[in-house]
């Protein structure tokens, strides 16, 4: 996924220019000290004569005698110091009103990107597991918009975010839930997590919603509030950790078809569409299995159950799901295919 350019304004830090004003204006001092003091005068009265001279204060010379020299360092501090000190005064406040223009550019700019963003994925939470749910899904060319409270998301380069909270409708809709295909809730709290999905189903009928259940009691009430995949993280992982007891490289292998976008097979799957010919034949007689070499593992149906390949009623239906094994390149090759005669 290519990441947008969220840094509205570029050049060089403002800060830099303040820090080298100041710089200046401290060498200025010093030399205005030295000067005084081969004039005369001890170390703290050439440097208060110099301070007094540079910031116009308007209080009167130090010394018994004014000479013709000490007027004339006394007129080079003022030309040069009080420039560089105007200099430097107007660089701070430039920084600061710099800084607030650059934020709220940027925070306009972002707003107008996520606007125009269509078909992506709002991921709301950006703890250890929306962190991660995030950058799988970018990995795979999915936009991604995040919602968390935290403006420390937008440090991450690259990543649309809304910062509030995702309970709040007005959050969801900036984060453009009525044009999104899909919302992954992935909060800390139990209740947070049922709002947001009876929110997001409320404000877009058609939307794919997968949500973080806290506990085992959990999972059926956020069915009913319209969640389509409810995930325990805690039982996936102890399922995982099982299977490396078990099966360790059935796991691996598993585990890299599934999360390695450079892995050479991985799974995939392929829905079955109303005009495809596919429809009401044993997938033995379709060619997208013999002109893609894919490997079919099983069909899940409408109803959510599964069937295996090698099940005699293995007969894909209008809206049946083939779970598939394959390359890149031949997942590539079955999408076309059956696009083409969809047609």
């Amino acid at each position: 996924m290519t990441s947008p350019d969220l840094n509205p304004i570029d050049g060089d830090d403002p800060w830099d220019r303040v820090v080298v004003a100041l710089a200046a204006y401290v060498v200025v001092l010093l030399l205005g000290t030295g000067a005084y003091r081969l004039l005369g005068l001890g170390w703290l009265d050439a440097f208060y004569q110099t301070l007094i001279t540079v910031s116009t204060v308007g209080y009167g010379e130090v010394g018994a005698e004014i000479t013709p020299a000490y007027r004339v360092v006394s007129s080079l501090l003022i030309l040069v110091g009080v420039g560089i000190g105007l200099y430097a005064i107007g660089q701070v406040f430039g920084a600061l009103m710099e800084g607030r223009l650059t934020d709220h550019v940027g925070k306009s700019r972002l707003r107008k990107v996520i606007e125009q963003t269509r078909n992506h994925v709002v991921v709301c939470g950006w703890g250890q597991v929306g962190r991660a749910i995030a950058s799988r899904l970018a990995s795979s060319g999915e936009r991604v918009v995040v919602i968390d409270r935290n403006p420390e998301v937008l440090e991450d380069a690259g990543i649309l975010a809304v910062i509030g909270e995702a309970t709040d409708d007005t959050v969801l809709r900036e984060a453009g839930i009525d044009r999104a295909r899909s919302l992954v809730v992935a909060l800390d709290g139990e209740s947070d997590n049922l709002f947001v999905t009876l929110s997001g189903r409320a404000l877009n009928p058609a939307l794919f919603i997968v949500t973080r259940a806290v506990g085992p009691a959990s999972a059926p009430k956020l069915e009913l509030a319209g969640a389509d995949r409810v995930v325990n993280p805690h039982e996936i992982g102890a399922g995982r950790m099982s299977s490396f007891v078990l099966e360790p490289n059935v796991a691996d292998f598993l585990g890299e078809t599934m999360s390695d976008q450079h892995f050479e097979v991985r799974l995939g799957e392929l829905e079955v569409g109303p005009d495809v010919d596919l429809v009401g034949r044993p997938l033995t007689e379709s060619g997208v299995l013999k002109e893609t070499g894919l490997t079919l593992l099983a069909v899940r149906r409408t109803d959510g159950t599964f069937t295996h390949q090698r099940d005699p009623r293995c007969v894909p239906e209008e809206g049946d799901v083939l779970i598939v094994l394959g390359t890149a390149e031949e997942h590539d090759a079955a999408r076309q295919w059956l696009d083409e005669r969809a047609r």
